[in-house]
């Protein structure tokens, strides 16, 4: 790996040749780094879920219909997810610190925008506006991990917090949601992220170092192709989800994206200087990896959603209460993510890919026995916990082996494919658990016991879809365990020896 793009760091069997200040400067100045990048890395997890949990509020202040709600969290992720492997390999070509700013510059505007907004239409060209910032800053997160700590030890404990902040984003959001929405307004979950912003991009050029652009040839073809496929792909899970899998437009939409997506990846086989390099793909333990992670996220937003329903609706929590409901998953998540990164050196990440996805396959056949009379101390906090512990460590493990081997001019499409496959792992697995909420909902509603009440009856269907749905869930971690079986045990130094021995082409 070539000193020009990564500055070396030096191990503990050198000679000191920097004084002791100049060395302890550095270690400052890491942590600046790191506390940047997942800062701006948890403002953009945050922002679904703290929306999600404002939309009555904010539907209620624009006048949005039950459906045209949904539109602003879709919007969002139509704009997120069609452009993130644009905006990662745009970091590889321009620098990633500058496209970050810019991503964040466009992220800040649309937030403010947003929260000034006094029309549906407004609200949501400003949501689509942040979706496409955090399409060009989300990669760069990774990106700059990688070529700011170069150290194998360094770089494991921070992929570790990067995990713990990407895993448990979604519960502190729905914290945060609910407390701003209830003490403050709707407008100022989107208001918060303008401060935050503001001082990332005037610290970025103080302790962020900007990458060595590689002049190339921009490969129009697949930011072309890529960028239309991944939004329609988007927009067919959004359809499913409000509309059924049967649905005239969500066929069309998968049909349209699987045409464009395979027209992808002829253009980047064929390409000189490709927007995505399917060599990325080539490797075992990654590509196994990318399928891990698409089935976790999967299994994963749809545990949140299902729970949030839960409760609220069977419970009686309010917004506030079903917010901090999380918060013991969110500790969990930060905990295990610390312990499971400094044991990455031994264990390797395939490991601790599979113990994690075990965990949270038997958080979610713990949720299956959820009823309508359950308890949150007694029937909740356990698979929390359980569930908790189990996406801390699997963070860590899949992020390491989809993050190792990589040459540093490819290190923001890497991040952008893993930033894909989040978003469309989120996307699939909410659409497919709604239709099988649906159906076993409808189910149960030809079954409920005699003699109970409305809100009863109520409570005994919705519980019977949710469990369902964490039935599903179940499965698709489980199959995760498997895939893991498919990686080859490699120790995360062997992974960082092979990134240095490839470098710079």
């Amino acid at each position: 790996m070539s000193e020009e793009t990564v500055p070396r760091t030096a191990s503990r069997h050198d000679t000191p040749t920097a004084p002791g200040p100049a060395k302890a400067a550095s270690r400052r100045g890491n942590r600046m780094v790191l506390a940047l990048v997942l800062t701006l890395q948890t403002m953009l997890i945050l922002d679904v879920n703290v929306v999600n949990i404002a939309l009555p509020d904010l539907k209620a202040a624009l006048g949005f219909s039950a459906t045209g709600a949904s539109w602003v969290l879709s919007s969002y992720l139509l704009a997120f997810g069609g452009l993130l492997l644009l905006g990662g390999r745009a970091g590889d070509v321009l620098g990633h610190r500058r496209v970050l700013m810019t991503g964040v510059a466009v992220f800040t505007a649309a937030s403010l925008l947003g929260g000034l907004a006094g029309s549906a239409a407004t609200l949501l060209a400003a949501r689509a506006l942040q979706g496409v910032g955090a399409a060009l800053a989300a990669p760069t997160v990774l990106a700059l991990i990688a070529t700011h700590f170069p150290d194998e030890k360094a770089r494991a404990r921070a992929l570790g917090l990067y995990a713990a902040v990407s895993g448990s984003g979604a519960a502190i959001g729905l914290v945060g949601g609910g407390l701003l929405t209830d003490w403050l307004s709707w407008r100022w979950v989107l208001f918060v992220n303008v401060p935050i912003g503001i001082a990332l991009l005037i610290a970025a050029p103080v302790f962020l170092h900007e990458t060595t652009r590689k002049p190339a040839r921009f490969d129009l073809g697949g930011a072309l192709t890529s960028t239309a496929g991944m939004t329609a792909l988007v927009y067919g899970f959004i359809r499913a989800a409000e509309s059924g899998w049967a649905d005239p437009l969500t066929l069309t939409s998968f049909a349209l994206a699987a045409v464009l997506l395979a027209v992808f990846v002829v253009v980047e086989s064929r390409a000189e200087q490709p927007i995505t390099p399917l060599r990325l793909l080539a490797d075992r333990n990654r590509a196994t990896g990318y399928l891990a992670l698409l089935f976790v996220m999967a299994a994963g937003n749809a545990m949140f959603f299902f729970l949030t329903q839960f409760l609220q609706e069977v419970l009686g929590f309010t917004p506030i209460q079903a917010g901090l409901a999380f918060v013991p998953l969110a500790l969990l998540i930060l905990g295990a993510s610390s312990v499971a990164a400094r044991m990455l050196p031994r264990t390797g990440p395939r490991l601790l890919t599979a113990a994690g996805a075990a965990a949270i396959s038997a958080g979610l056949v713990w949720f299956t026995r959820l009823t309508p009379e359950a308890d949150y101390l007694s029937a909740l906090l356990g698979p929390l916990l359980v569930a908790g512990l189990g996406m801390g460590t699997l963070l860590v493990g899949v992020t390491t082996v989809l993050m190792s081997g990589i040459a540093p001019k490819e290190t923001g499409a890497a991040s952008g494919l893993l930033n894909v496959m989040q978003q469309t792992g989120g996307a699939l697995g909410l659409a497919l658990m709604v239709t099988v909420f649906g159906a076993a909902a409808r189910d149960a509603a030809e079954e409920v016991p005699a003699g109970l009440g409305t809100k009863a009856a109520a409570d005994f269907v919705l519980t019977e879809g949710v469990t369902t749905a964490f039935a599903w869930g179940a499965g698709f971690t489980a199959l995760t365990v498997l895939l893991t079986l498919l990686m080859r045990p490699a120790p995360v130094g062997h992974a960082g020896a092979r990134a240095e021995a490839e470098g710079p082409e």
